[in-house]
């Protein structure tokens, strides 16, 4: 065991926590195969658990939300294979601090003794700081194991990435925390709670098994004389604050899972995921800015008015603030589930600025361009434009490409929505431009 950080460092896997040490600490695994609710990683034919059986470790990134044992597997995983167990927290340490951990690691490799090196919240070092790591994993000084909460992609660099697996570990579903939540009690007495408000601590939860626990010791500690109800438990727990990181992966599922929702036209589940955002302190005007998008993107002409609601209910909530404001976002959110749906102008956006860039530098044909010099009007601009609004029904059939380029159709509505009255209108005018051109 190292002497790095002797004051963070927590106790040996195989040391028995103090009787008045913390529940979450007194209930913490012995062996993996006490890790619950991560049996796919752990379990015979998970990659921690091939890989203990093989007795030998990979260099690897503990993925996944708070409380769900991410800490515990990697004590565990030295203790099952027999090696050194060094555990670095990034919010403490430095660069001097790791270059001391790698020192005594390459000591004790000369030993012939392997070291686990744990990274707590490995997404708080910086790039340069992550590159340290790589020469050490390399030469097999350290296996690193790191933990964290925040997506790999996003918070570690591709270097470090493509030298340790990235292993996920799931929310503790309720199953999960309904087992934890008996260890306690096996542990520390039956808690003083009715059947029902037994389920509304393990929902309120959230997935988090350290949560729970920190939960369960408070009702232990006020030693209350009589089971609570839901609503008496509601009242003696803090509320939970919702996780959601705005800046990395809750943010980007969650405003994702909204965008599929809508599109989708489910109502209900889109106003879910935008109630998880708001209430999770995201600023609501990003999430009407997504609204105003996803108006132009999904739905476009099949109904004008929706980009219009979503204008309005920013208009609205910028006037009213919140939590008065909050609403018009929820209409507009429930307009756009419940509107019909086409992508068709966000196709021929695509397909037209994808046109420009290949044709550039055509011109107009002669007939539609400005003459306001004598000049140009010698060399035919304008010459033999024809003026709808005299024309025929107000519609010339006149061509508006250039000359060495065939018209492009990028704008196809759907039938479905307003879309169908505009398909009518492109259909009448194109037979009306063939029998123009005696091509009908």
């Amino acid at each position: 065991m190292s002497d790095l950080f002797p004051d963070d460092l927590p106790p040996p896997a195989t040391d028995e926590p103090r009787e008045d040490a913390p529940l979450a600490d007194r209930l913490r695994p012995r062996a993996l195969s006490e890790v619950i609710g991560q049996e796919h990683l752990t379990g015979p034919e998970g990659a921690i658990g091939r890989m203990v059986a093989a007795g030998k470790l990979s260099s690897m990134i503990l993925w996944g939300p708070p409380g769900t044992g991410k800490t515990s597997i990697a004590r565990l995983l030295a203790d099952a294979v027999g090696m050194r167990f060094i555990s670095v927290s990034a919010v403490f340490s430095g660069v001097a601090d790791l270059k001391k951990a790698f020192a005594e690691a390459e000591t004790a490799a000369k030993a012939g003794q392997r070291t686990l090196l744990f990274v707590d919240e490995i997404h708080r070092f910086n790039r340069a700081q992550q590159d340290g790591f790589l020469p050490f994993v390399e030469r097999g000084t350290v296996t690193l194991v790191g933990a964290t909460t925040e997506n790999p992609s996003f918070a570690l660099n591709a270097a470090l990435l493509s030298r340790a697996a990235v292993l996920i570990l799931h929310r503790l579903d309720a199953a999960a925390l309904g087992t934890l939540l008996s260890r306690a009690e096996e542990l520390a007495g039956p808690l003083p709670l009715t059947d029902d408000a037994r389920e509304a601590l393990v929902a309120s939860a959230d997935g988090d098994g350290r949560f729970l626990l920190n939960q369960a010791e408070t009702l232990y500690n006020a030693q209350i004389p009589e089971p609570l109800d839901p609503a008496g438990l509601g009242k003696f727990l803090q509320r939970r604050v919702a996780v959601y990181d705005k800046d990395r992966d809750g943010h980007y599922n969650l405003i994702s899972a909204l965008h599929k929702a809508l599109r989708g036209s489910d109502p209900q589940a889109a106003l879910y995921y935008m109630a998880r955002m708001l209430t999770a302190g995201e600023e609501p005007l990003y999430v009407l800015r997504r609204l105003v998008r996803f108006a132009s993107e999904d739905i476009g002409l099949a109904d004008p008015q929706a980009l219009v609601q979503c204008l309005a209910a920013k208009d609205a909530y910028q006037f009213l603030g919140s939590p008065e404001g909050e609403l018009a976002i929820v209409q507009a959110c429930l307009y756009l589930a419940t509107a019909p749906k086409s992508n068709a102008a966000y196709v021929a956006q695509k397909e037209a600025w994808r046109s420009a860039k290949e044709t550039g530098s055509l011109s107009p044909p002669a007939n539609i361009l400005n003459a306001p010099t004598k000049l140009m009007k010698d060399i035919g601009y304008g010459k033999d434009y024809a003026y709808d609004h005299e024309a025929e029904d107000g519609f010339s059939g006149a061509n508006y490409w250039p000359d060495e380029m065939q018209p492009q159709a990028y704008y196809r509505p759907v039938e479905r929505g307003f879309e169908r009255e505009v398909l009518k209108r492109l259909e009448w005018w194109d037979k009306r431009r063939k029998d123009l051109r005696g091509e009908g």
